[in-house]
């Protein structure tokens, strides 16, 4: 359609029916009265040639192509009221805001809980949420508002998403002190697993979608190997706590390994083949990119990242190009 035919007023009106479900209730959030709601929706429905509502006893019900314009619609018009807000000085201290991060549940423990004290110090206010990687595809939360920064490893993402590495995550190889079979083979801990051994034993892959495959599969694939994946979980803890508990051995990132080795009887291996490293990185909205407080939580999120040392263990000279 074209946009200079359409009363961009319009929008605030679409965006209030798709909230209230009313037309009487919609008036009242944007100061209007019901007729010129009304009017507007009919305005609405001729430049979009949809019915966009229907009744049903006393609300009205979105159709399709209302419910696609939900997020958009909403998204606009809060870059809107962002574009002309006053422009004032930051204060952490005086922020009062919800930020919602999205990954791994490497990062709910790992990284959230210092993260949330740092930021309690710093911007007593201010909340943070942390949602499950299986929540979503990254590039329609982020387009909606849903998250304000998904911690991922490399993901196909659209054009407005913008990023910024965090650590490079190798995998290495865990397994129970008393598994019996990597006792017999006599080897010391931090070792490299032999191969017939690795694809042998049964293995612990996290999954988020249920699939029973992996990086460490297709790296198998080029050398005409194959493991046998017997369990397939949707959280790394659970993986290492299966593996501490049982007879199988799985590939978790060197940081995870690491500190639930502390409190866990498992032991730590390097893998017998090369597989390769993945970049974990922070996304989010171009529109974000200026934004004083989305920029500040960004910087401590790196800050946080580095003083954890994720960027030293992700490094580690040899043992971290293979694993």
């Amino acid at each position: 359609m074209n946009l200079n035919a359409l009363d961009l007023n319009l929008v605030r009106v679409l965006d209030a029916l798709l909230r209230e479900k009313s037309v009487t209730r919609a008036g009242e959030q944007i100061g209007l009265s019901q007729p010129a709601v009304s009017a507007a929706l009919n305005r609405l429905r001729h430049a979009l040639n949809d019915q966009l509502f229907v009744r049903r006893g006393n609300d009205m019900v979105p159709t399709p192509r209302a419910e696609s314009l939900a997020g958009p619609v909403r998204a606009a018009l809060r870059e809107i009221e962002r574009a002309f807000q006053p422009a004032k000085d930051f204060d952490p201290a005086r922020l009062e805001r919800t930020f919602t991060f999205m990954g791994a549940d490497f990062f709910s423990m790992l990284l959230m809980p210092p993260f949330a004290a740092r930021i309690a110090a710093m911007a007593p206010a201010v909340s943070l949420r942390f949602l499950d990687s299986a929540r979503g595809d990254v590039s329609k939360l982020l387009q909606e508002d849903e998250i304000d920064a998904a911690l991922e490893r490399p993901l196909e993402v659209a054009d407005w998403v913008s990023s910024t590495p965090l650590f490079h995550s190798p995998f290495v190889i865990i397994a129970a002190k008393d598994n019996a079979a990597v006792g017999q083979a006599g080897i010391a801990d931090g070792g490299v697993l032999p191969m017939d051994l690795f694809c042998d034993l049964p293995h612990v892959l996290r999954s988020i979608d249920g699939s029973m495959s992996g990086s460490t599969d297709e790296a198998l694939d080029r050398i005409g190997r194959k493991r046998r994946v017997s369990l397939a979980l949707p959280h790394f803890q659970a993986v290492v706590l299966a593996v501490a508990s049982g007879n199988y051995i799985a590939a978790v990132p060197r940081q995870f390994a690491v500190s639930a080795a502390r409190s866990l009887p498992i032991m730590l291996y390097e893998p017998p083949l090369g597989i390769a490293v993945p970049e974990v990185r922070m996304y989010w909205h171009a529109r974000h990119d200026d934004e004083p407080p989305h920029r500040w939580i960004r910087e401590q999120i790196l800050a946080e990242v580095s003083q954890l040392g994720f960027k030293e263990w992700g490094n580690t000279e040899d043992r971290g190009s293979r694993a």
